[in-house]
């Protein structure tokens, strides 16, 4: 593993006199570190400055806040505080399901939300849960200015985001469930050879709101290590809306399946097939359609 510097700024303006400084320099974000030291052990970077942000103290930047129109979370929130929060096991199971799913109970207690997502990678668990989420992301810049940005256009291909040397990941934000939903099919299926530990062959994370009469009002699902970044399947959250979740028909099973697999382009390699990948994606698509909302 190559020698670096490690800087730790205490507060949000610090941070920002840290990037500003470090300039053109080579440096990199650290948070809760899990898979940065993985990469660092694999690959030398000469002159790495490391700008540790586990240390930075600013409320918005930490914990799960609940808004007028739906729930901020702070990139630097662990992946254990996901689990544990009854908000999200309530009103959004797709991500307690994926942050559940995540590598074990000590990575999680010190993996960040923020990290798992600015890793990109096109099997990361609880991104694809918050893309099926229509999640947003609010990026801040050093002059203090921040933009907001769907987190499907935050991934630009594997390990690449559009985070400028100059930005760095604030908060996620999550829109409420619609005030006309009863009920909420929702939850994330992860394929890989083993459990927790393992990164997916294939994953889906779906979120499906019903009325009163069960009729679907809204969908969101997203597909995971099917395609160089994850996918929001948006021609096959179409075809749902205003059709009764329950005692759905076999055909209209396939025709969502087939509605889903257009979006996967997987590849082969170690862990599985590409033709594998989207046999076992149609086949969890379908059986997204055989588990009654509760």
């Amino acid at each position: 593993m190559t020698d670096f510097e490690i800087i730790s700024p205490a507060t949000i303006k610090e941070l920002f006199i840290v990037i500003k400084k470090c300039g053109k320099d080579n440096f990199r974000f650290g948070a809760g570190y899990t898979d940065l030291l993985n990469e660092l052990r694999k690959k030398t970077e000469p002159e790495l400055k490391i700008i540790n942000l586990a240390q930075v103290k600013d409320s918005q930047f930490t914990g799960i806040k609940t808004g007028i129109r739906g729930l901020w979370i702070g990139a630097m929130t662990t992946i254990q505080q996901l689990v544990s929060n009854q908000i999200i096991n309530r009103e959004f199971p797709v991500l307690h399901q994926s942050a559940s799913s995540l590598a074990s109970t000590q990575v999680r207690n010190v993996a960040t939300i923020g990290g798992n997502i600015c890793t990109a990678s096109p099997s990361g668990d609880v991104s694809c849960a918050l893309v099926s989420l229509n999640a947003s992301c609010e990026i801040l810049r050093v002059d203090g200015r921040t933009r907001m940005i769907s987190i499907q256009d935050f991934f630009l291909g594997p390990r690449k985001t559009l985070l400028n040397r100059d930005e760095v990941l604030y908060r996620i934000f999550i829109p409420q469930n619609k005030p006309t939903s009863v009920s909420v099919h929702s939850g994330f299926i992860k394929v890989g050879t083993r459990q927790s530990m393992e990164c997916s062959v294939v994953s889906l994370a779906f979120h499906i709101q019903s009325d009163k009469k069960s009729k679907i009002i809204k969908a969101g699902l997203a597909i995971g290590a099917a395609s160089p970044t994850i996918r929001f399947t948006e021609s096959a959250c179409n075809f749902l809306i205003d059709k009764t979740l329950k005692n759905i028909s076999e055909s209209i099973k396939d025709e969502f399946a087939e509605n889903v697999v257009v979006y996967a382009s997987p590849i082969s390699d170690l862990r599985a097939s590409a033709w594998y990948r989207k046999e076992v994606l149609y086949n969890i698509s379908k059986s997204v359609l055989e588990v009654n909302p509760s």
